[in-house]
């Protein structure tokens, strides 16, 4: 399909980028439902490997398969689907060019239980572009001892992407003996991470919604001083995204632990509300039957689509 505006406006921010990446943005940005309006649901399915196979698939057995989570992103209208390299592997071949494909590069699981958490490397851009992904995916943990290894990890990764034409996207979860358990949604620290993701080089960054506390004591006097809001959701979204090159980053919000429709949904207005570019949506998702799921995911299209 032709450029919208829209779409235009958002490449003009990564004018140092390559054709590849640029074309590789315009996949996704022009895939699904929401196609041409600068805005994306993504659905990622890498619980199996963070989490473990009964914690996120017994809810909904069909999610064992990999084939599911694939079709479901296609049936739902989805802009891409991410996973793990073991997942792509099993579907790329019969889905090839159906639905933009995310190559998550790094993976933690449950089993240690550690003050410092990193991700193992475990796929390369090379497996990307073997699979014919569009673009690749990569975790870092703002606030872990091992943070500085991980920035300088991405970086190097990132490049590598960008001479391989694929844009890429940044999980940034704060957490790490660094910050108390409600840090690392904290408003001040989220915005930090959003900005740590864009100096790397991250195409789009995705993000835990924000809560209504501060973690940094100095962030703390400047909130206050300059009145940053920060009461509702929408608030907090909207200084999260301004914080990521004053919006001229794609940033996207994932959905976090199980909820309930009406409240899943009422989150997702607010996110839009907030000038979000979009979700990212996995078990809230995926662990539901697979009609509820398609409508859900549906739903929330609808709702960036109107933008809010």
């Amino acid at each position: 399909m032709a450029l919208t505006d829209r779409v235009k406006q958002i490449l003009s921010w990564y004018g140092s980028d390559n054709p590849g990446v640029r074309a590789n943005l315009v996949r996704m940005l022009n895939h699904g439902n929401l196609a041409g309006t600068g805005k994306m649901v993504i659905l990622p399915v890498d619980q199996g490997f963070e989490h473990g196979p009964a914690r996120s698939f017994e809810p909904n057995p069909e999610g064992y398969d990999p084939e599911y989570h694939v079709q479901l992103a296609i049936d739902s209208g989805c802009n891409a689907y991410a996973a793990p390299l073991g997942f792509l592997e099993s579907v790329a071949d019969r889905h090839a060019g159906e639905i933009p494909l995310i190559l998550k590069l790094n993976n933690s699981d449950t089993l240690a239980k550690v003050d410092q958490p990193a991700s193992a490397v475990t796929a390369s851009v090379r497996d990307a572009v073997r699979l014919g992904c569009t673009a690749i995916g990569y975790t870092i943990y703002p606030g872990s001892g091992h943070r500085n290894q991980m920035y300088e990890d991405l970086r190097e990764i990132i490049l590598e992407a960008k001479d391989a034409g694929l844009p890429s996207i940044v999980w940034a979860y704060p957490r790490g003996a660094g910050l108390s358990k409600e840090g690392e949604q904290a408003i001040d620290v989220t915005a930090y991470a959003a900005q740590i993701s864009a100096q790397l080089g991250a195409h789009v960054i995705k993000v835990k919604p924000p809560k209504d506390h501060i973690e940094q004591a100095e962030a703390k006097k400047v909130f206050e001083k300059y009145g940053i809001a920060t009461k509702t959701l929408s608030e907090r979204v909207r200084h999260v995204v301004k914080s990521a090159f004053n919006g001229k980053r794609i940033v996207i919000f994932s959905g976090g632990e199980s909820k309930d429709t009406p409240a899943l949904l009422d989150e997702v207005r607010e996110l839009a509300k907030g000038g979000a570019f979009g979700s990212i949506m996995g078990r809230n998702a995926f662990q539901r039957p697979k009609a509820e799921a398609i409508k859900l995911l549906q739903d929330v299209e609808d709702i960036f689509k109107k933008g809010g």
